[in-house]
């Protein structure tokens, strides 16, 4: 169970003395824990591998905009805090499909959903996006969309 090995990883990254690691775990932790309860289950309760991916996913995106943001601050001590917990966070996640594997999915489902006009290009992206969850990015699909029509 991921939430189970993610939560005994910490005691790991105390006796490694890794602090950038054990903030990035603990970090997880805590959002696994604010998950659970928002779903109205215990706090000692663990969540399923895809409610696990899920919140990790988020909490990618986040460092994301972060770095995205302390870079247009010229903050790079921050960026460089931000990217390694980023690269952290991205080893618990499954490998995303490569950009060449997204736009022959995409092409694929315009053909099967017949899709010729720029006005339905959300009814496009919402029925990839629901094939293709947590196995590609967004920002990528929404990019392959766009360059469509």
């Amino acid at each position: 169970m991921l939430h189970e090995k993610i939560k005994n990883s910490i005691k790991e990254a105390i006796l490694m003395q890794n602090k950038v690691l054990l903030d990035t775990l603990r970090s997880m932790v805590a959002s696994f824990t604010n998950e659970l309860i928002s779903k109205s289950k215990k706090p000692n309760e663990f969540l399923s591998d895809e409610e696990v991916i899920a919140v990790i996913i988020r909490l990618a995106k986040q460092r994301k905009d972060s770095i995205e943001q302390y870079k247009k601050g010229n903050r790079q001590d921050l960026v460089d805090e931000e990217s390694a917990q980023l690269a952290i966070l991205e080893t618990y996640l499954p490998k995303l499909m490569e950009k060449s594997e997204i736009k022959k999915i995409v092409k694929d489902k315009k053909v099967e959903l017949d899709i010729n006009d720029a006005t339905k290009k959300g009814m496009l992206m919402q029925s990839i996006m629901k094939d293709l969850k947590g196995k590609a990015d967004g920002g990528i699909v929404k990019e392959i969309v766009d360059s469509l029509f």
